[in-house]
């Protein structure tokens, strides 16, 4: 291929394919951003349509609260006359000027309904009889349509409600044959564009209603189309203006060129001894004393980059593989600092990093020579604290880098800081970037190392409780048995505790109730412990805890500490507006090595045995196991 040929290649690769793609980019990010503003004023209107539904249901709130004690309504539902109920239910929805009423029993069954059936964003509430709940009320106090009116008149948008596949209400005409977006884009109506944005609520009977608002699109159409054709005019200008260009370079380059190819070929041939002609003062002829001066220093330098390359080499090689096995924070820090000293030849260096997550910095190591450097590196090292980000400092004959180590893309916070200087030379731009590349990987490794160690904490904690997990548990109590059989002098406590009436509070309150209850116990067992304690989930709604050093009496008085302790909790119930609380208790058996058994089996059998002697005693009470 000729020199012209590679020319026009290189023309058309270097100008003519960037300048589509940025054309083709640019066209799009604009049809983008048009439509990505459309879309944000939608969504702005999505909001306000959201704070009108929010006020339909509070004002459907104040209308149940009003339904549940109407006592016409509970004597006929307590009766079970379905047709009183039905009648009932209709004088209210006239009298109350509500949209609709709707009870359902708890087997799903409609019991009574009453107005427009679509009417919508009703609010729901239990119906309690005796204790348990025996169906669901749900009242709307406006229909569909007089909803997508009231949005309509505050957003300036048309609004459509769906149920499913029914369109419930519309403000423009065609929307029952259109498909709407799930969430937001366009769609086309009447022939007309339209920008949509969709967001779901619930509505009777547990179905998902689909509000969409409705945003005219022709004129975003519009913009983007003024916008590509001022990008177009300007990307035509710029091109024909680097093809004059371009034909201009190509022809001069083309007759200078001739005179350095011989003398190029022999270069490249090692004949080192070569010379180019040098003919006038233009840039060609300092480009020919150039290649001239090359020819000198190319050998020695090639020997230099040698050495170079294997050094580099050499420290990336150590890194990576103390890096990949490594999960010692200080030993990683040192490997570093050691190679980052050694990589870009600096005097010394030093690293500072947390021990935890939110923990203060500390100096974890320190290498080289680090004398007279410690003030010029302290000043780098507050300035990377303070911005964040990777900073360089140049005085008088000492220089420094420093960087922080940051971790992940989604790591937030400065993981540590490590920073080198040297005595005699500032630091290139390439030892820059070496630097980072070295900082870049410790960050990561260290926050691996945060990684391990807390993927080994949760696999011993329970998740709901914060206490140890059942495998924890028993590792816990095999290893402070086997502790007491080599030092018997020292015994070792063993409490089960059992929530009473776990079962009833999940059937009455509900499972988060639940949930609740097996926190603040765990909360009020975590604190009663010792450090050395191990307050575990034993499973289900019982709890253990072993007790290392404690005999039996001991074991009693931890139990008592923590009988008492739940016994005092005062929870609110959740979903009672009414401050009701609820009181909780616990029954518990003490156990204890060598009282009550000689090895972990015996020490658990005689725990659970003492826990159901409390609850046959008549529960929230303490036992001690029976002495062996």
């Amino acid at each position: 291929m000729s020199f012209r040929s590679r020319l026009t290649l290189f023309f058309v690769l270097i100008v003519i394919v960037p300048m589509v793609s940025v054309t083709l980019v640019i066209f799009r990010l604009i049809s983008d951003n048009e439509h990505g503003k459309a879309d944000a004023r939608v969504e702005a209107r999505e909001r306000t349509a959201i704070g009108l539904r929010d006020e339909l249901v509070s004002e459907a709130d104040r209308a149940a609260r009003l339904v549940v004690n109407d006592p016409q309504l509970a004597a006929a539902l307590r009766a079970h006359d379905r047709s009183a109920a039905q009648r009932r239910a209709r004088q209210i929805v006239a009298r109350r000027s509500l949209a609709r009423m709707l009870i359902v029993d708890a087997k799903g069954r409609t019991v009574v309904d009453a107005g427009a059936r679509d009417a919508t964003f009703p609010k729901f509430r239990r119906l309690v009889a005796d204790g348990r709940t025996v169906g669901t009320l749900e009242i709307a106090v406006k229909r569909a349509s007089e909803y997508a009116q009231s949005v309509q008149r505050v957003t300036g948008l048309h609004v459509v409600l769906r149920r499913r596949a029914k369109t419930l209400a519309s403000t423009l005409a065609g929307t029952r044959e259109a498909t709407l977006p799930a969430q937001s884009g366009s769609v086309d109506i009447g022939g007309r564009s339209y920008r949509a944005g969709t967001f779901s609520v619930r509505g009777f009977r547990n179905a998902p209603v689909h509000v969409s608002l409705l945003r005219d699109d022709q004129s975003t159409n519009d913009q983007v189309a003024r916008s590509r054709l001022l990008v177009a005019g300007i990307l035509l200008g710029f091109f024909l203006l680097a093809v004059v260009f371009a034909i201009v370079v190509s022809r001069s380059l083309q007759r200078e060129i001739g005179s350095f190819l011989e003398a190029a070929r022999r270069l490249g041939r090692g004949d080192f001894q070569a010379r180019v002609p040098t003919v006038g003062h233009d840039e060609f002829a300092s480009l020919g004393e150039e290649f001239n001066t090359m020819a000198d220093q190319l050998e020695h330098r090639l020997g230099e980059l040698r050495e170079e390359r294997t050094r580099v080499e050499r420290s990336m090689r150590r890194l990576g593989a103390a890096v990949g096995s490594n999960l010692d924070r200080d030993a990683l820090l040192g490997i570093v600092v050691d190679t980052a000293i050694d990589g870009v030849g600096a005097d010394g260096g030093r690293a500072a990093a947390r021990s935890a997550g939110d923990g203060p910095l500390q100096e974890r190591v320190a290498a080289g020579r680090l004398i007279g450097l410690e003030e010029i590196l302290g000043e780098v090292e507050v300035e990377v604290l303070a911005s964040g980000r990777p900073a360089a400092l140049d005085r008088g004959e000492l220089s420094a880098l420093a960087h922080p180590l940051h971790g992940s893309e989604d790591a937030e916070g400065v993981l540590g800081v490590v920073s080198i200087g040297r005595r005699g030379r500032p630091f290139s731009e390439g030892d820059r970037e070496l630097f980072s590349y070295l900082a870049g990987q410790a960050a990561v490794s260290i926050e691996n190392v945060g990684l391990h160690e807390t993927v080994t904490v949760q696999a011993i904690t329970d998740e709901l409780t914060g206490l140890f997990n059942h495998r924890r548990f028993q590792e816990a109590l095999a290893g402070e048995v086997e502790r007491s059989r080599r030092f018997p002098d020292q015994g070792v406590g063993l409490v089960l505790l059992d929530i009473d009436d776990f079962k009833r509070v999940n059937d009455t309150h509900g499972h988060q109730m639940g949930d609740l209850v097996l926190r603040e116990v765990a909360r009020v067992l975590r604190e009663t412990s010792r450090e050395i304690d191990a307050p575990s989930r034993y499973g289900g709604e019982e709890l253990a805890v072993v007790l290392p050093g404690t005999d039996l009496e001991g074991t009693y008085d931890m139990a008592e500490r923590v009988r008492s302790g739940i016994e005092s909790l005062a929870l609110p119930i959740i979903g009672n507006g009414d401050g009701e609380v609820l009181r909780v208790t616990a029954s518990f058996g003490a156990a204890a090595l060598p009282e009550s058994g000689s090895d972990a089996g015996q020490l658990i059998a005689a725990a659970d045995s003492a826990l159901y002697e409390a609850k046959r005693a008549g529960k929230n009470k303490t036992v001690r196991a029976g002495v062996g």
